[in-house]
């Protein structure tokens, strides 16, 4: 019999790290019987012999013998004088087993076969790399740069796995070089025509609290649990953390002296601004502590349509807000409820809307996306401040303020 180390002849395979050698027989054993069936039309009296160990095979056809003319079934049978060129002594009735070489196949069939085989090795391959990813989804994963695009970022890890961090994914600040290495956590796994697609994300929640875990010792051994995330990326985040143990503190753990704790996981980021939060079952409270740093004089919670009134004092209002209203708008994804804010004495003061005659609806639209809707709101802040919280010009916003002043004040 004809010994073939098969393996060795496929060079792309021999080094494969990614499929043991086992496996690898027993794909080669699944494309030899395709093989066969096809040359043959059956598999089913054949018997393949894989050494794993040296890669060799036999593959042995068993046939009856009948007697010559009365073959019916030529994969089945084979005629006495056919089976004693094989062995003299063969008689009707007796099983034949005989060799099949690959040659035998044909040419166009081992071609075929060799194909085949290349397609289920990399069909192999592509399942335990979906398979071991789908494992990894939430997870945080370090990739290394490989080729930078308009939309998306591809990365290769250790392993030449293909990971790609699309651009809506990536922190707005985030710039990357080729061979840099990017962490993210591992959004989605998908096969699209047996090839995993594998999404990296920098935005999502999950990566925050995920750094939480990496970072902060307790927040890995449980004492302290995240119990939410919201994020703007790049821009600000709000994480609540509680406590089963009376006796950590988890705000402070979590931040550390001076913040130590905390730097890494904001320099990861972009320098987003993180607030971190004691979580409690008290939703007024909560209200109150997500509203930080502005500091609420009082609360009062409509169940049904979970909006919270948050009474402050005229100071406080533009802490509440924050730039851009990300304070306040974090704040209400954090507690699950839609604040308003109401300053202390706003009976005496007016709705910027009153003065829709004066001043153009897109302006007032644009300080109101900036938290400032009345007349005070705007004359209580400096020009410099209106211009970082709002898209507007220095010049548009000194004409409003002289139309308050004059309106308003007299």
């Amino acid at each position: 019999m004809e010994n073939i180390a098969l393996i060795d002849s496929f060079s792309e395979f021999k080094d494969d790290k990614l499929i043991d050698r086992v496996t690898l027989m027993a794909i080669l054993e699944d494309v030899l019987r395709n093989a066969l069936k096809k040359k043959y039309g059956d598999d089913d009296n054949f018997d393949i012999i894989i050494n794993p160990d040296k890669g060799d095979l036999e593959i042995w056809r068993n046939r009856v013998v009948v007697a010559d003319g009365e073959v019916e079934e030529p994969n089945q049978e084979i005629e006495l004088s056919e089976a004693r060129k094989i062995e003299p002594d063969f008689e009707v009735g007796e099983d034949v087993a005989e060799a099949v070489k690959l040659i035998d196949l044909g040419r166009r069939s081992i071609l075929a076969l060799r194909q085949n085989l290349i397609s289920k090795i990399h069909e192999h391959d592509n399942t335990n790399i979906y398979k071991h990813f789908k494992d990894l989804v939430g997870e945080i994963y370090t990739a290394e740069v490989h080729h930078i695009r308009h939309r998306a970022i591809i990365l290769l890890d250790d392993e030449g796995n293909e990971i790609i961090l699309p651009k809506e994914k990536q922190i707005p600040s985030d710039f990357f070089r080729k061979g840099e290495n990017v962490k993210g956590i591992i959004e989605s796994v998908e096969l699209k025509g047996n090839k995993p697609t594998i999404i990296m994300s920098r935005t999502a929640p999950v990566f925050l609290e995920k750094l939480f875990e990496q970072e902060i010792p307790e927040v890995f051994d449980g004492l302290i649990t995240v119990k939410k995330v919201v994020r703007m990326p790049g821009e600000k985040a709000k994480v609540a953390v509680d406590s089963y143990d009376d006796r950590i503190d988890p705000v402070g753990a979590c931040v550390g002296m001076k913040g130590s704790r905390i730097h890494g996981i904001v320099r990861e980021l972009g320098n987003e601004n993180i607030d971190v939060i004691n979580y409690t079952s008290n939703i007024q409270l909560f209200i109150t502590r997500a509203l930080s740093p502005a500091r609420v004089t009082s609360v009062k919670l409509n169940e049904e349509t979970k909006r919270a009134e948050v009474l402050l004092k005229p100071e406080e209002v533009s802490k509440a807000i924050g730039r851009g209203g990300h304070n306040i708008r974090l704040a209400g994804q954090l507690t699950g409820y839609e604040i308003d804010v109401f300053r202390e004495g706003a009976e005496e003061d007016v709705e910027l809307s009153e003065f829709s005659d004066e001043i153009e609806g897109w302006i007032i639209e644009e300080f109101s996306k900036a938290g400032l809707d009345t007349a005070k709101s705007i004359l209580e802040q400096d020009v410099q401040d209106l211009v970082k919280r709002t898209d507007l010009e220095e010049e548009t916003i000194l004409d409003v303020i002289r139309i308050l002043k004059e309106e308003f004040e007299e």
